[in-house]
């Protein structure tokens, strides 16, 4: 998701699996690249820096953009501003695609299957082949101003709000409230059981979320710009006119599946449809989770940096979940460093 945060997030239903180790004769591994939340510099940067894959990445996106994304991201890290701009949005594209590299390099996973819920799927979409990494990151800076551009003219005080613990009659219930006062408001997103996003206007927001206490949810936190909405149909049509029109999207060689409704991609027109549903149609985790069960699939690596996707249960309850982040990826690096001082 590419989002910058208005409230911080507080504690969650997250939480991490220790399945024990795969029959590797009867284990079959899904790729997940995650929805982007805030990243900061100092978790990332020592990668990005030093990782051969990374490395090569970098340059390829550097050259696309015409800047170094690894300095324009170092010296916006803290600005609040900046944590969604397109540079930042490119590295973290960078991040998550250099982390499969080395999981394929250094751990031998070979995925079967790839998703990538919100801002994932365009990780997906290249690991898969459907597009190159350097349109990728073309085709990143291009939909980052062409939603700003919209944000800028349409829907301007709409947000994008994040609620857990919320049974789905309950949530239904504050949103028969909203109809009433012919308030707007889109589900943006399925995420786990009594777990949504919902799009409403940042006017109405405290209401909305006192509401959501009173009925006994929780809520987590807020998002801007917004996402996954209904009512974004105009940014749909947008992006494809100005955008994606001039990509030639390929057929997938690793088959993708589609986050709006866990359909499993095989054509380049399928692959297409969903980097534009993505605007204004909401993420269904729980169809993507059924999807890669159906396959045979037993294990999910998340590849990226990642709070939410690997964590809720209904990821932990029915894949081994490896996190493939950063810290796991320099840890090789930081053990011959031991080894050296030990040597000394």
């Amino acid at each position: 998701m590419t989002e910058r945060q208005i409230t911080e997030p507080q504690a969650t239903e997250a939480r991490t699996s220790d399945p024990g180790p795969s029959d590797p004769e009867t284990s079959r591994t899904a790729v997940v690249f995650p929805g982007m939340g805030p990243f900061r510099f100092t978790d990332v940067g020592e990668f990005l820096l030093t990782n051969p894959h990374a490395r090569r990445r970098l340059a390829i996106a550097d050259e696309v953009v015409g800047y170094s994304v690894f300095d324009r991201y170092r010296q916006s890290d803290a600005d609040e501003e900046a944590q969604y701009a397109a540079h930042t949005q490119i590295a973290f594209l960078t991040v998550c695609l250099s982390l499969a590299d080395w999981a394929e390099e250094e751990l031998g996973e070979r995925p079967e299957l790839c998703a990538g819920p919100s801002f994932g799927q365009r990780a997906a979409v290249t690991y898969a082949g459907s597009l190159p990494f350097e349109e990728t990151v073309r085709l990143t800076a291009e939909l980052a101003r062409c939603e700003e551009e919209y944000f800028r003219q349409e829907h301007r005080e709409a947000v994008t709000h994040c609620v857990i613990h919320t049974p789905e009659e309950r949530l239904q219930e504050a949103l028969a409230e909203l109809d009433a006062e012919e308030e707007w408001h889109d589900v943006s997103g399925y995420i786990d059981q009594g777990f949504y996003l919902v799009s409403l206007r940042e006017p109405v927001l405290d209401r909305f979320k006192k509401r959501i206490g009173e009925l006994g949810g929780y809520n987590m936190y807020t998002m801007w710009p917004p996402v996954h909405a209904p009512a974004f149909g105009a940014l749909r049509r947008k992006a494809e006119e100005e955008v994606l029109g001039t990509f030639e999207v390929a057929d997938p060689k690793l088959p993708v599946v589609a986050d709006q409704n866990g359909a499993l991609l095989t054509d380049a027109e399928g692959v297409r449809t969903m980097l534009l549903d993505t605007f204004n149609r909401p993420i269904r985790w729980p169809d993507m989770v059924d999807t890669m069960r159906e396959h045979g699939i037993t294990k999910v690596c998340i590849a990226g940096p990642d709070n939410l996707f690997g964590r809720v249960n209904r990821t932990v309850d029915n894949f081994e979940v490896v996190a493939i982040d950063a810290r796991k990826a320099m840890r090789p690096r930081v053990r011959q460093r031991s080894a050296r001082r030990a040597r000394r």
